[in-house]
């Protein structure tokens, strides 16, 4: 590709003025002379100094490039003009800008003389370093996601494992896995919504003991955020503390309390208190379960301190100490208080749920939560409409008879809103079976039950038993 340089000098000084608002410097190789012509945007992007200067072959250009990027350079741009008549390159300069790296992309197509001298080069840079950051920062943010999603995998693994081998029935397993997994998502949800940089000890007693009698459960302490690992370690003792307590502590009496405080200690850590009272005699158990287990040894190493649990006979106090590295600053982002367990729908086995003959729309992305809805609700009597997997296909599939509806409120990144709009507009009741969390109600204000994932499916049968009912 030829270029003539035939534009008039205001063309110029328009062009130059154009390119420097757009960002872009501009430079010229005249080989006829060997002078390389630097603008003065081009000159502050690169720290090559303005005006004309000899380029010495085209070296001069090169040597604002980064020892470690200079031959790639060099290379792509001579075999791009003598062969194309263009190259287009990216490369750091010498001189590191507020830490890091300045990054430059370099355009230029071959341009022929008036004069009938060689032909030169001309060409823009731009200053790229933030886009280049930004890259970087979303390779970074893609490897942490990959690394804790493989360490959540891992752990519910692990969890499942433990579980099953401390369970004697099949009905135990579920209700024990499910409330651990579901205590491990709240922990989860939170972190997420401080963008993980921490989670308050007083969201997670809540998201634990919220749920239960106000006169019976009582959490207090100051303002205090954990590291990610030491919420999650948290949570789980605390949901294991709260179904201890429910099964055979001060929970499982109406006259029962439970108690839990919190306070800093000197050496920067935490310590926790659980306290029962009013509640059955207690006395030491014969075995120890996974839950004891997890509290003696795996709360007290993450939180890098120990606990202790005490079996008076007047209720179980537990401590949880735990050093400063459990311990975080503020985050910029806080949450509100998580939803209170007391609005999850209650299992269908306690409920003793029955949708037979209800014809029931599952609208539902993920393929194996669709399917284990689908077999759920059929245990329930339901016929069931789809399982949709796409927005168009849940559309298509309401001119048929619907009683119900489940939906997940995101469907591969697109909204359920125009399915529960129509089902509103017939007066068909849904449910919002999801993974987005916060205390904000149902998705786009409506007045809809929501179950969190993850979750029972028979929570899910509950739910749409009573929305029928």
């Amino acid at each position: 590709m030829n270029v003539k340089v035939t534009a008039r000098s205001q063309d110029r000084e328009h062009l130059e003025s154009a390119l420097q608002a757009a960002g872009f410097g501009t430079f010229e190789w005249r080989r006829a002379d060997d002078i390389l012509v630097v603008s003065p945007q081009m000159s502050a992007i690169t720290g090559l100094p303005a005006g004309e200067k000899l380029a010495n072959g085209g070296q001069a250009f090169f040597s604002c490039v980064h020892p470690e990027d200079r031959a790639r350079v060099e290379a792509a741009a001579r075999a791009g003009i003598t062969g194309e008549g263009r190259f287009d390159v990216e490369f750091r300069t010498l001189e590191p800008r507020d830490g890091h790296s300045v990054w430059i992309r370099a355009c230029a197509v071959r341009a022929t003389d008036p004069a009938g001298g060689p032909p030169g080069v001309i060409g823009v840079a731009q200053d790229i370093s933030e886009r280049k950051f930004e890259d970087s920062q979303r390779q970074t943010l893609m490897s942490e996601l990959d690394h804790r999603v493989k360490n959540v995998l891992a752990a519910v693994q692990a969890l499942a494992f433990q579980t099953a081998k401390r369970t004697t029935s099949l009905d135990s397993f579920l209700q024990t896995f499910a409330g651990r997994l579901k205590s491990m998502g709240s922990a989860n949800e939170l972190l997420t919504a401080a963008r993980w940089r921490g989670a308050a000890v007083d969201h997670l007693a809540a998201a634990e003991l919220g749920g239960l009698a106000p006169s019976q459960t009582r959490w207090e302490g100051p303002e205090l955020f954990l590291t990610p690992r030491a919420a999650n370690a948290l949570s789980l003792a605390l949901h294991e503390l709260v179904t201890n307590a429910l099964k055979y502590g001060a929970l499982s009496s109406d006259k029962g309390r439970v108690d839990v405080r919190w306070r800093r200690i000197a050496d920067g850590g935490f310590e926790l208190t659980w306290t029962e009272s009013g509640g059955p005699t207690v006395s030491t158990p014969a075995h120890r379960g996974f839950g004891s287990t997890l509290l003696a040894q795996v709360t007290g190493r993450e939180l890098n301190g120990l606990t202790e649990v005490e079996f008076n006979p007047a209720g179980v106090r537990v401590l949880l100490r735990a050093g400063p590295s459990a311990v975080v600053e503020r985050p910029e982002t806080v949450p509100q208080a998580p939803p209170q367990r007391a609005a999850e729908v209650a299992p269908t086995a306690e409920r003793g749920c029955n949708l037979k003959g209800a014809r029931i729309l599952i609208v539902e992305d993920a393929v194996l939560l669709a399917l284990e809805l689908e077999t759920g609700l059929q245990e329930a009597g339901a016929e069931i409409i789809g399982p949709a997997y796409e927005l168009e296909e849940a559309m298509a599939l309401l001119d048929q008879k619907i009683d119900a509806a489940v939906l997940d409120a995101n469907l591969n990144g697109r909204s359920v809103t125009p399915v529960a709009e129509a089902l509103a507009a017939r007066g068909v009741p849904f449910v919002f079976a999801t993974g987005y969390g916060g205390a904000a109600g149902a998705p786009a204000g409506f007045d809809a039950p929501i179950i969190r994932k993850p979750y029972d499916v028979t929570q899910v049968a509950a739910a749409v038993s009573d929305l029928l009912n």
